[in-house]
């Protein structure tokens, strides 16, 4: 199988794999103040625009959340182990009501068997194709909170009750103190409007785009060119989408040591060294969705 050290020099990957503290900790702070001031725009000039605005942006943001997650489950997020995961748990997972620990456990398993049968992903990745009808039924049950309402009753958690308060006590103590905060800035109905309303709705809608663009319609096979897939992104898609380099997904599979900020770099070193033609690789998120909802799985994008 082939391994970052087949197609980078040992100069090149000292480099990527650095990590930054100074890095990890704006990227955090940039998706707060990005949540903050949609919040602020929809307090500023309430009404239904600004409102539908808010909700796609802190969505999205969240989506961001979830990557810086997933920077922490694997150590990148920070220099310092123990406050990597401190601030990857508190203020990234359980913010969005995730579990830093049972997420990592699980991620590791998808890095050691991507696209096998024992992938845990696998399911989501071998839902497409789909008929054009079944994935607009699938968004529209996402922005209706009716994906939320199916994903909460469907939780683990109810099924072991001795396990339910250590699993939920993080993602009530982050909550409360969001809205709390909220509170504290005299609208506290914003933690309603524009961060369980987002979460549930615009978070499930591209948080499956995403996951789609990365392992839809792939091979099984273990040459991880092929196995996952790149997205270019454009500023909107960036904003809207893909937050946090999350679109460079073939070579985080490939080269998981890097950090996030330096994928795109990565991505610049295979184009350079000609593995550009071997690389599993899409022009853009329609072109995903287009070949997601075609008749013919093997059509190349």
């Amino acid at each position: 199988m082939l391994t970052a050290g087949d197609v980078l020099t040992l100069a090149e990957l000292g480099h990527l794999r650095r990590t930054s503290s100074v890095r990890g900790a704006w990227l955090v702070l940039h998706a707060w103040t990005v949540i903050v001031a949609a919040m602020a725009l929809f307090v500023w000039w309430p009404n239904p625009i600004t409102l539908g605005l808010a909700v796609m942006i802190v969505g999205s943001r969240q989506l961001g959340l979830a990557v810086l997650m997933h920077e922490g489950a694997h150590w990148l997020l920070l220099s310092r182990s123990r406050l990597n995961t401190a601030v990857a748990r508190w203020l990234c997972a359980w913010p969005v009501w995730a579990d830093l620990a049972r997420y990592r456990r699980r991620h590791h398993l998808h890095h050691r068997y991507t696209q096998q049968a024992d992938d845990p992903d696998l399911p989501d990745a071998a839902r497409y194709p789909m008929p054009p009808r079944a994935l607009a039924w699938a968004a529209l049950q996402d922005l209706s909170t009716l994906s939320f309402w199916i994903e909460v009753g469907a939780w683990p958690g109810w099924r072991e009750p001795r396990m339910l308060w250590p699993r939920l006590r993080g993602p009530l103590a982050s909550n409360v103190l969001l809205l709390g905060a909220l509170a504290a800035a005299g609208h506290w109905e914003l933690y309603a409007l524009l961060w369980l309303l987002p979460l549930a709705t615009w978070y499930r809608l591209v948080t499956r785009l995403r996951a789609m663009a990365e392992h839809g319609l792939l091979s099984e096979h273990d040459d991880p060119l092929r196995n996952t897939r790149t997205t270019a992104a454009g500023p909107l898609a960036r904003a809207f989408l893909a937050p946090y380099w999350v679109n460079y997904h073939l070579e985080h599979h490939l080269l998981v040591f890097v950090p996030c900020w330096k994928l795109r770099q990565a991505h610049a070193l295979l184009l350079a060294k000609g593995y550009g033609p071997r690389m599993e690789a899409a022009p853009g998120y329609g072109a995903v969705l287009a070949r997601a909802t075609a008749a013919r799985s093997a059509d190349p994008i």
